[in-house]
């Protein structure tokens, strides 16, 4: 059973969202927040699995809930960001901040459920309707920062780290790079250990960060 706590500062939008969730036999909502500074509350009482945060909240927002939250350290949940817009700074910051994807709140029920569960299995959420258009809006308005880091993949790895940056996913990359897709997979593993990242979402982002792509480029 996934534990969700839902996160929004309109009781219309929980209440869907909590009633989707319900539905299905391997979901749980167990709680819901109005606020950031609930959120932070319900989180450490009720130890949910994943929690639906959304961005833009009174109180304490989305962003600094997810930063709180998951600076905690110990057994943290999955935080999956909910936004209004398919454009918006406070999302990609919560990207850095550790949140493992977003969703648009206008996205189908399917998705939203299939969006728990792929956060759920520690995996990461990107969608390929915002993914890139977020991160290529965004990111070059952040420093570069270049790190030592990559020193530690070989060659084949900083090139599969590439091609994970721009949004691909494993197939596409097997594809590209005339590789099995079970060896994509071993790479991307391989390089989310060697760069301590917590998941595909921040391998894009280091991606980024680090200049392996640019803005605006494949």
């Amino acid at each position: 059973m996934i534990r969700v706590l839902v996160v929004d500062d309109q009781p219309m939008i929980r209440a869907g969202i909590h009633a989707i969730l319900d539905s299905q036999p391997d979901l749980s909502v167990v709680g819901e927040a109005e606020n950031g500074r609930v959120a932070i509350e319900r989180t450490r009482s009720l130890r949910p699995d994943v929690v639906l945060m959304d961005v833009r909240m009174p109180e304490l927002d989305g962003l600094a809930a997810t930063r709180e939250i998951l600076g905690a350290g110990g057994d943290t949940p999955r935080v999956l960001m909910l936004t209004t817009f398919d454009i918006d700074d406070y999302v990609y910051e919560a990207l850095r901040a550790g949140a493992s994807g977003f969703l648009l709140k206008d996205s189908d029920p399917e998705e939203l459920m299939r969006a728990v569960r792929v956060v759920a299995g520690s995996e990461a959420l990107l969608s390929p309707r915002i993914t890139r258009r977020l991160i290529e809006n965004f990111v070059e308005t952040q420093p570069t920062a270049p790190t030592t880091a990559l020193n530690a993949l070989t060659d084949r790895e900083r090139e599969v780290l590439r091609h994970v940056a721009m949004g691909m996913s494993n197939a596409e990359i097997a594809k590209e790079l005339f590789i099995a897709e079970q060896t994509i997979k071993t790479h991307v593993s391989r390089i989310l250990h060697k760069l301590k990242l917590r998941d595909r979402v921040h391998a894009v982002v280091f991606g980024y960060e680090n200049g392996l792509v640019s803005p605006g480029r494949r």
